[in-house]
């Protein structure tokens, strides 16, 4: 009988039990499900929702944007697929921060991120809700909450392999609905409707400056966000460890290829191009209204009614089982409460932690539906936990193979490493005022219970730490 379980579980290079843990989740994610995961997570028309935001900031050279956009991201990728190899664990930044510089780095690294993974959701469910509001005003915003979150914490909730065949679902459905868009789109113009064909979205020598640029890059970054909740299930996945930074890498590259099409198709389609470079889309209607002129008011209502799917359901879907995941790797190392780390015995998914995370969202998301900032609070915050936490990880895989481990791999492990961090320190410093406000505050938090924790002599361990170089 033993023979089945040795060809189930090979000898495998990113076993938990040698860095003092227990295997408990279920491992049975492959390749293929950690690449729609990732696209998920992304969502394949995510710019749908943000397109004339970008538009402006850019001059209108909103593809550029994400072509930019997307290296950019490719840095920190990098950083991801070799700390995922190094230390092939759940807890993503957390783990990687606390295993490559210190214990305590990783606390902070968590506390951090988890500003994103902890508040992404309630995102995700109240901009859905309140996009299904617009199309059925009946039912009100906080309905539209309940029932996304209870949904999603069911699928959650029966095991990762249910999430990953309702991803497969998902992604199948916004790729249809983006195949229509781009295919109507480009026989639009093909017959002269909207400003005619042009590669103006990816240079206008009228309108470029690197500093236009770069600040709307600022801006299209929040559609790649979620890649790197990938890292989330190494636990989860049952092939090679490299198999999360090949997912990774490829998610980013698929996307990025999505999201630059789609933004090119629009821009040739906006029916208001200097009203929208001078007064942007404060209605959020900027990518649904070129819908309208490549094929009417069905294609715009498809088109809305997608987003609100796609990031009330798919999007939100993977982002609370991330959250999950967190909570369940810090309070495994005891820096959260234990009860976190509480594990399904059937599901074997973290039960406590998803249960957890569903009701953090429906507190935020109720109360933020109740405030007229609600939405773009919550997106400053999230991205600037996320990028903050980014900087750390680069500079834990510089401390980790560089100085640690005397590594020559100049590319990967230092020139890299540092150009994501530099790219990503300029979105930060440029971050609304109130992001870093509350950012910093609440990271003040974190270094206050750091100091308790320490004065207490509970300070942040890990498990096997002792047999790491």
């Amino acid at each position: 009988m033993s023979e089945p379980a040795e060809i189930q579980r090979p000898v495998r290079d990113d076993s938990v039990e040698q860095f003092g843990y227990k295997q408990e989740l279920q491992r049975s994610l492959t390749f293929a499900d950690l690449l729609i995961y990732g696209l998920i997570f992304m969502v394949p028309i995510a710019p749908f929702g943000i397109f004339g935001s970008v538009y402006q900031g850019s001059g209108g050279m909103v593809a550029l944007a994400y072509v930019i956009g997307m290296v950019a991201m490719m840095f920190t990728a990098n950083s991801y697929a070799q700390m995922a190899h190094a230390f092939p664990m759940a807890g993503s930044v957390y783990t990687y921060a606390g295993r490559g510089i210190h214990p305590s780095a990783g606390f902070l690294a968590g506390w951090v991120i988890m500003l994103d993974y902890v508040l992404v959701p309630g995102l995700l469910y109240l901009v859905a809700s309140v996009a299904m509001n617009s199309i059925v005003p009946v039912v009100p915003v906080w309905v539209w909450i309940i029932l996304f979150i209870v949904l999603n914490t069911v699928v959650n909730y029966m095991g990762i392999e249910m999430t990953a065949r309702v991803n497969k679902i998902m992604l199948i459905g916004e790729l249809i609905v983006l195949a229509i868009f781009i295919v109507i789109g480009v026989v639009a113009v093909a017959q002269g409707k909207g400003n005619g064909f042009s590669f103006d979205a990816f240079y206008n020598p009228e309108t470029f400056q690197w500093s236009v640029i770069l600040g709307a890059v600022s801006i299209a970054v929040l559609s790649f966000l979620g890649f790197d909740g990938i890292s989330m299930l190494a636990e989860e996945n049952k092939q090679e460890s490299r198999q999360i930074g090949r997912a990774m890498v490829a998610a980013l590259l698929v996307a990025g290829a999505l999201f630059i099409v789609q933004t090119w198709v629009a821009s040739m389609l906006v029916p208001n191009t200097d009203a929208l470079l001078t007064e942007g889309d404060p209605a959020g209607t900027a990518f649904y209204d070129a819908a309208a002129v490549a094929g009417g008011g069905w294609l715009a209502v498809l088109t809305a009614l997608a987003t609100a799917i796609a990031w009330g359901f798919a999007n939100s879907l993977a982002a609370q089982a991330a959250t999950s995941r967190l909570l369940y790797a810090m309070a495994r190392d005891g820096e959260l409460p234990r009860f976190l780390a509480k594990v399904h015995p059937t599901h074997r998914v973290p039960v406590n932690a998803t249960f957890v995370a569903a009701g953090v969202s429906l507190l935020l998301g109720l109360y933020m539906s109740t405030r007229g900032d609600g939405i773009a609070l919550l997106s400053t915050l999230v991205n600037f936990g996320a990028m903050t936490a980014f900087l750390v990880l680069h500079a834990a895989v510089v401390n980790h193979f560089v100085v640690r481990n005397r590594s020559t791999d100049y590319l990967r492990h230092l020139v890299m490493p540092i150009i994501g961090f530099a790219i990503l320190l300029f979105v930060v410093i440029n971050a609304s005022i109130a992001a870093q406000t509350i950012g910093l505050i609440w990271a003040g938090i974190g270094v206050l219970i750091l100091i308790v924790l320490k004065a207490t002599k509970r300070e942040p361990e890990l498990a096997g730490m002792e047999h790491q170089p």
